[in-house]
């Protein structure tokens, strides 16, 4: 009994919580805890490759066309940025009535620099301009072609009123004139703001003497909306320009390669269709374009008509009817080489960036 009792013997010990009675074991040496390092975890995220995506977006054939497009407006509007300046006074009716007139006023007033007023904007402007322009009529033409084909193996769509039914026709819809009014649609409606910017600039240099005073002024006379005045005559006078330009584009293009029997056209060629397309499309809007320029830079000399058919209306009574077309010539001279060159440049672009890359 005492060997037990003396075995059964327990170390007292006092606590916090009280007594507490206690065993020490003893472990085998093999098996104690080892006082092993805490090992280290390693949190870093992979980073993505972003420069192999780029890589692989810019072999697709919507970038090689959006970036044709904007080399092309870039190069063109280098070059014609004399042009276009004359081109904006003579249509908002600023200054001499004449093209030479104009260009002796400019110089005369701010040098050989004037005649690129606002060209710094401007080329911000059409680098997206002509990128979104050109990119979507491309992908809204193939969009719009894949899908007459299909209906055409298929029947078309169907139309269906109780039992009756019928198949509707889309064949006599131009695939062309759709995806031309859809590029001078979303064009405008992503650059008004750029195009109110230049404006400003080129008319009124002394108000608007650099590119931040006019985006401070701008904002603070009317807040955002100030740089979309004008976009609905701006959309309908685009519209019907737009439309007209790349049909006419496409269509002499088409014609004349059927008639040399050709599947690629030279660059001379090229220049001489895209200047005619221009040519024709701009004939057939100007009045529009005399209308959404008087509006959008008519708040300048305080007297802004309320619509579009109010600024017709204003220009002729004032000028009569070739009123409507004051200015025709400066915009012919600006808009034959800048339309020719354009698809000059863009069809050599493309032949660099898509043709070398894409099998046709």
């Amino acid at each position: 009994m005492a060997f037990e009792n003396q075995s059964l013997k327990k170390k007292k010990f006092t606590g916090v919580f009280g007594d507490v009675y206690g065993t020490m074991m003893l472990l085998p040496k093999e098996v104690e805890l080892e006082n092993k390092p805490t090992p280290s975890f390693d949190f870093r995220l992979p980073v993505p490759d972003f420069s192999r995506a780029f890589k692989d977006v810019m072999k697709t054939r919507e970038a090689a066309e959006f970036l044709s497009g904007a080399l092309a407006g870039a190069m063109t509007k280098a070059v014609l940025a004399p042009l276009e300046t004359i081109r904006t006074r003579m249509v908002v009716g600023v200054g001499s009535k004449n093209i030479s007139g104009s260009f002796l006023e400019v110089i005369e007033a701010q040098g050989w620099t004037g005649l690129w007023a606002g060209n710094a904007i401007n080329m911000l402007r059409i680098i997206p301009t002509q990128a979104i322009e050109l990119g979507t009529f491309e992908c809204v033409k193939r969009t719009m072609t894949s899908a007459q084909e299909k209906w055409k193996r298929n029947d078309g769509p169907k139309v269906q009123f109780g039992p009756v039914s019928f198949n509707l026709s889309l064949s006599w819809i131009s695939p062309v004139a759709v995806a031309g009014a859809a590029a001078g649609f979303v064009s405008t409606l992503a650059c008004h703001p750029l195009e109110v910017l230049k404006d400003r600039l080129t008319v009124s240099p002394e108000a608007y003497p650099n590119l931040s005073i006019a985006i401070s002024t701008i904002y603070k006379d009317g807040g955002i909306g100030a740089f979309y005045a004008g976009l609905s005559p701006t959309l309908i006078g685009m519209l019907p320009y737009s439309t007209c330009y790349y049909f006419m584009y496409e269509t002499v293009k088409k014609s004349y390669c059927e008639s040399k029997n050709k599947k690629s056209l030279s660059r001379p060629e090229l220049l001489l269709i895209g200047a005619v397309s221009g040519l024709t499309a701009s004939t057939i809007s100007f009045p529009l374009e005399v209308a959404r320029k008087r509006l959008m830079v008519g708040a300048l000399h305080g007297k802004c008509p309320p619509n579009m058919v109010a600024a017709l209306s204003e220009v002729i009574k004032e000028q009569g009817i070739m009123g409507l077309y004051r200015g025709w010539g400066a915009s012919c001279l600006k808009v034959m080489p800048s339309s020719g060159i354009t698809w000059m440049f863009y069809e050599a672009w493309k032949d660099i960036l898509l043709v070398q890359r894409l099998p046709l």
